[in-house]
């Protein structure tokens, strides 16, 4: 069992498996060229499985792959299989913009995945286009489809934006209870590497636009989950919302990161890390693991988000998949 510093049971991990990707999403990355860390850099799936292999052993039940964009990462099906085949119950999800889901969905069901983020900030093209710096929102649609056809449990991820889509909150919600998945709104996350004239939306206003129409009761959150969750009370359709200026869901984090080059990342909002790379590549399994377990007994008790922040995060949130 895996125990952080302040006695939380840490049982989820999160890989990166890429930095690329294929948006240059206003609130995210948009202004970094199209180039990617060199091959070389990268743990391979191979060293990679190694270290999840151990991770499972010691108490992981939960493996997110996301990145940047993981979809773009080579052979992803072949590295999704090697780790449902040697725990068929681990519960394996991807966090994903859904552009290239339409020709792998299918082929990723097969290999063991079991769930599904995808992000959707937009049903105008135009907006879309605006958000994620290219047109992307018709592959992105055709990839929520093909996901759904093939027998993946979709979520969909908003982040509203003042000005920008915050006029489509109620429609987004209507397109995913049509469809049977949760939505959850994000809160816009501060970072250095956003557009600067960007502008969230707090909870609170979210909930707003969403009461113009329904009425909603609060659910709460469901164990570890960073999400609050609401029902519409006509229909009892569930959807969530995501407040990272909170601190509330830190107390329950069971959540450790790891990147495509191999560091470990307690927090998301922290830059502080410790590379297991050399110790994984070197064949040394019980190394790697001392180390994980360094990072988790280091693990905050809080992230570092806060309505008065001064500052925003020089993480770039494309190396740690969010």
């Amino acid at each position: 069992m895996l125990i952080d510093g302040h006695g939380r049971k840490v049982d989820y991990l999160r890989i990166s498996l890429t930095e690329r990707c294929n948006f240059r999403c206003q609130y995210c990355m948009p202004e970094k060229p199209f180039s990617w860390v060199p091959r070389e850099n990268l743990l391979s799936f191979e060293d990679l499985f190694k270290f999840v292999k151990a991770a499972i052993d010691e108490g992981i039940t939960k493996i997110r792959l996301t990145g940047g964009e993981p979809t773009l990462r080579a052979d992803l099906d072949k590295f999704i299989k090697m780790i449902y085949d040697y725990k068929p119950d681990i519960d394996l999800a991807m966090t994903t913009n859904g552009y290239l889901l339409k020709d792998i969905a299918k082929d990723l069901k097969a290999a063991g995945l079991k769930r599904l983020n995808i992000s959707l900030d937009s049903l105008k093209p135009e907006i879309a286009r605006l958000i994620a710096g290219k047109d992307v929102l018709e592959n992105v649609l055709a990839g929520i489809n093909a996901a759904l056809e093939a027998g993946l449990k979709v979520k969909i991820n908003m982040v509203p934006l003042k000005n920008v889509n915050e006029d489509e909150i109620v429609d987004i919600l209507e397109y995913c209870k049509d469809r049977g998945m949760q939505v959850r709104f994000i809160e816009y996350m501060e970072n250095v590497h956003a557009h600067s004239d960007l502008k969230g939306m707090h909870g609170k206003d979210i909930l707003e636009k969403i009461k113009e129409k329904y009425q909603i009761e609060k659910i709460g959150r469901q164990g570890s989950s960073p999400a609050f969750l609401y029902r519409l009370k006509d229909d009892g359709y569930v959807f969530g919302l995501i407040d990272p200026h909170k601190h509330d869901f830190c107390d329950s984090c069971n959540r450790i990161r790891l990147t495509a080059e191999g560091y470990l990342i307690p927090c998301l909002y922290f830059d502080e890390a410790m590379s297991i790379k050399e110790a994984v590549q070197a064949g040394d399994i019980d190394k790697a693991v001392a180390i994980m377990r360094e990072v988790l007994a280091n693990k905050p008790k809080e992230n570092r988000w806060s309505e008065e922040a001064s500052e925003a995060s020089s993480r770039a949130f494309y190396e740690t998949g969010g």
